[in-house]
């Protein structure tokens, strides 16, 4: 009886039914999935008697269709070489998963290390990642493929493995916790498990949008730290490159947000100068030569969120107006945390009153403000979000000062900016670049704007197909921004 209760079954097919006796025509009590535990209390011929804890029910499946295993030491090599199979097939991550668990309890503590737990990360990553591309989808093959996924996302559950979901942009992602992988960053583990724990663990993706920015900012911090100790622990050459260099790629995209935020905070003035210059040395450390399938797109997009906060390694100043020329001045606006951006004309004064004033909650650049040649045109970089940059246009009319926003795009926005890119002569244009990054296209545009009107009649991807932006790109813009890499 002893080592009956010691022995267990781990499901290997999937809608196996567990009936009420050991014949094909007894009734059904549940349907089981792979990977399911059951306790063994028994054997009748072809059949098991088994309990399911999961679903409280007892019943019989047949022997084919289920590994059987005693959870003492001797039975662990057998689990753990199930465990390293199957960490790589995809469909199978409940069955590796169930062995993984069984695995914990069966062997001796010294005989756990770093690569079980790298095992159940990899699994629990990859079911993930196909169940998001699952949902929401139509048809009925792929109504029965979610059905399954939702099934072994329900057996992980019961194994203690957490999937969380995180909707973004209309679009739902689902993110396993990484219970796993912290235990990898925390045993003695190779470069390379560092470095893949420390790549699911700070996922952009998997970030919950509901965070405050407190919360936020706590969570990026340590996404940074991660990011640097698997760094550290590659420095020896251990590391291969490639890894090596989508931690880079994932690091400058940390470390941007990061500017963003203490950004936003009074008195951080040097935190904000080493985050944001941190961003781009980051990024620049890239070898791009080691890039593979997936990871120019990461590059791309690393290259956007450092660029919406390339203000962020600048030390923010704000000059008096030139005589005869406008300039603006901040003020706190009347909720916590607003700023508003007031248009001076003349001297810069307390007793000077504003001509004109709009406020955001967004962080203002006031480094990025530019005065056009005749003073009646300013441009100004405002970052609402961390990925996220617009341009403020002031323009003085017959009705005097007025403002308008632009965002680097309108539909289907994810990460984005826009900014100024030099004056051309004559008073009735001005050059703007923008990238974008959408359904994972990244897009950039190097664009002739009029100043009446404000909309486009130009655009190229290269500014060198553009003789305006050739000719009269800011040499101040084109040394500092990424749009040109």
């Amino acid at each position: 009886m002893i080592e009956m209760l010691l022995s267990l079954a781990i499901v290997t097919q999937d809608q196996i039914p567990l009936r009420a006796a050991p014949t094909e025509t007894a009734a059904r009590h549940a349907s089981l999935s792979m990977g399911d535990n059951l306790e063994i209390r028994g054997v009748k011929g072809d059949y098991l008697q088994v309990y399911d804890y999961r679903r409280e029910r007892g019943g019989y499946i047949r022997a084919t269709q289920a590994g059987q295993y005693a959870l003492q030491a001797e039975e662990a090599p057998r689990l753990k070489a199930v465990v390293d199979f199957l960490k790589d097939q995809p469909g199978f991550e409940a069955m590796g998963v169930g062995h993984a668990a069984a695995f914990l309890k069966a062997a001796p503590v010294e005989a756990i290390d770093a690569s079980l737990f790298e095992a159940i990360g990899k699994m629990a990553d990859r079911l993930a990642w196909r169940a998001s591309k699952l949902s929401g989808s139509s048809g009925a093959a792929n109504e029965k493929q979610a059905r399954t996924v939702d099934e072994h996302l329900d057996v992980l559950k019961s194994y203690g493995v957490t999937v969380y979901s995180v909707e973004r942009n209309e679009k739902m992602t689902l993110c396993y916790d990484g219970e796993a992988w912290r235990r990898v960053m925390a045993l003695p583990a190779t470069a390379e498990q560092k470095a893949r724990a420390a790549l699911s663990l700070t996922r952009h993706d998997c970030v919950q949008s509901t965070l405050l920015p407190s919360e936020r900012l706590e969570l990026d911090l340590w996404r940074a730290d991660l990011l640097d100790r698997a760094l550290e622990a590659g420095a020896d050459g251990s590391l291969p490159g490639h890894l090596e260099a989508r931690l880079k790629i994932r690091a400058a995209g940390v470390w941007a947000g990061i500017a963003h935020q203490m950004a936003r905070r009074p008195d951080a003035d040097a935190a904000v100068l080493k985050a944001g210059q941190t961003a781009e040395t980051m990024l620049a450390a890239v070898d791009k030569s080691l890039l593979v399938d997936g990871d120019v797109a990461a590059w791309n997009e690393a290259a956007i969120r450092v660029g919406a906060s390339r203000w962020a390694k600048q030390t923010q100043v704000l000059p008096a107006p030139v005589k005869g020329r406008p300039g603006i001045r901040l003020a706190a606006g009347e909720q916590a945390g607003q700023n508003c951006v007031q248009v001076i004309e003349g001297e810069n004064t307390p007793e000077q009153a504003p001509a004109f004033e709009r406020c955001t909650y967004g962080q203002v650049w006031t480094s990025s403000l530019t005065v056009s040649p005749d003073g009646k045109l300013m441009t100004l970089a405002v970052q609402p979000l961390a990925d996220w940059r617009e341009i403020w246009i002031f323009r003085l009319g017959s009705e005097g000062w007025e403002a308008e926003a632009v965002p680097p795009a309108v539909d289907q926005p994810e990460l984005g900016y826009i900014e100024f890119a030099g004056w051309v002569p004559g008073n009735k244009q001005f050059l703007v670049a923008r990238e974008t990054f959408i359904n994972g296209v990244t897009k950039t545009s190097f664009e002739l704007w009029n100043r009446e009107t404000l909309k486009v009649e130009k655009r190229v991807d290269k500014p060198g197909n553009l003789t305006a932006f050739y000719r009269w790109q800011d040499p101040a813009w084109k040394s500092a921004t990424l749009a040109i890499r």
